[in-house]
């Protein structure tokens, strides 16, 4: 197990590039499931989840022709329908991703409970009751989902909340079932939208990206194309908050506003010096005093769950009283226990809520990554705090952050893995 090693107090400067989005990515690969032909898919983050997913896809029969600058080519011509590696599978959450392809491709799946980062209950209820919808069986037991059907075929699918997998694995599954699929109560995020977007230039009909209703007309086939993901708005946002807490100039490229409203209004809000330039950039300029401003996560365009921890830190140097309500996740707060270790005062009012007061200063200390975005938190904090910090299982940081402590060396931190 790794450690980051971090010597807080340096500010930033220079330019960083952000990598393409995780969870864009995902989806996509599970995609390459759907057709016999070869993808090319460009601007791919070479991170641990990545390749745990790959590893998933080579357990079904697809071969992995190269991965390397970023880009993945994959074929699933050797596709037969046999179960994946179930150990590979509960390492990930977006294992879930491949039910939709196999169903619609070979009539029968069988996976077991998706694994990733426990930060509260994560149910897959929603993509059962979509594939039910699409003509689909569904039963389980303690270990595995077992899905079925004769056949899919298009009708209406109202999803039972706003996931973003569930609309993912629905019109995974609808791309290829005959007929016309409404998908109502669709999540609209970005990285579906990359989604969607990739399966039509895979010869797949669908409108409405971007909406909360998408309409697929079934196809009898897809092919090949070449594909881009989309850079990581999670990325972006937290390089963003370390500037602003370290009071550094920083340019940010893959920065994309549209993508990004309602944090870039937070940011305005605490009042972060951020200029948003053509071609994806933004700049982060000196902010000499970050106010305290209150934080409600939600559903797309609205704040990003995601970054919600890394605001926390934001928070600990903003002068004020600033409260975080998680809407997504219960179970999301457990990094302010880390953080109050470093000097942090929180107040956690319930599993949902949290009051953060500022500005504090923080000390140096030997903490915990919980999840992939308490990681990253504890990164910031380091930063910005006076001496030495060490935080132990580096690896789980990794999962979503392609090379975080290149990207931070580059900007002038102090920050080794050991």
């Amino acid at each position: 197990m790794s450690k980051f090693i971090i010597e807080g107090g340096r500010s930033l400067s220079g330019e960083v590039k952000v990598s393409g989005a995780k969870n864009a990515a995902l989806p996509i690969l599970a995609a390459s499931l759907l057709t016999t032909d070869t993808l090319t898919i460009n601007n791919v983050p070479d991170i641990q989840d990545i390749r745990t997913m790959l590893g998933v896809l080579e357990s079904l029969g697809c071969e992995i022709l190269d991965f390397s600058n970023h880009k993945v080519i994959i074929r699933g011509s050797k596709v037969d329908g046999r179960d994946p590696d179930f150990v590979k599978v509960k390492q990930i959450r977006a294992s879930v991703l491949i039910l939709g392809p196999l169903l619609t491709r070979f009539k029968r799946v069988k996976v077991t409970h998706p694994g990733g980062c426990h930060i509260g209950a994560r149910p897959i209820e929603a993509h059962l009751r979509a594939f039910e919808a699409l003509g689909a069986t569904v039963h389980s037991d303690d270990q595995f989902y077992y899905v079925e059907t004769a056949g899919l075929r298009g009708r209406k699918v109202v999803l039972r909340e706003l996931s973003v997998t569930a609309t993912e694995n629905a019109l995974l599954a609808a791309v290829l079932a005959p007929g016309i699929t409404e998908i109502r109560l669709a999540a609209a995020e970005p990285e579906i939208t990359n989604l969607a977007e990739s399966l039509n230039l895979m010869g797949a009909k669908i409108k409405g990206c971007g909406g909360h209703t998408l309409i697929v007309e079934g196809v009898s086939q897809l092919h090949g194309a070449e594909l881009k993901i989309i850079p990581d708005r999670i990325e972006a946002g937290t390089f963003a908050i370390a500037a602003a807490v370290l009071h550094s100039d920083v340019l940010i490229d893959g920065y994309v506003p549209d993508h990004l409203d309602m944090f870039t209004s937070k940011l305005l809000e605490a009042n972060v010096q951020i200029q948003l330039l053509p071609d994806n950039c933004a700049r982060i300029a000196r902010t000499t005093q970050l106010k305290a401003v209150d934080v409600r996560t939600d559903i797309y365009p609205g704040f990003p769950t995601d970054l919600q921890a890394p605001f926390a830190v934001l928070l600990t140097q903003a002068a004020g009283h600033g409260k975080i309500f998680e809407t997504m996740f219960e179970g999301r707060l457990n990094y302010l226990q880390e953080l109050s270790k470093m000097g942090a005062s929180s107040e956690i009012l319930n599993a949902r809520e949290a009051i953060i007061s500022g500005p504090t200063p923080l000390y140096g200390k030997e903490i915990n990554s919980l999840d992939i975005r308490s990681g990253a938190t504890l990164i910031l904090a380091a930063l910005v705090a006076a001496g030495i910090s060490i935080i132990t299982n580096a690896e789980m940081i990794d999962r979503g952050y392609e090379k975080i402590e290149d990207k931070l060396t580059k900007l002038g931190a102090k920050i080794d893995r050991v």
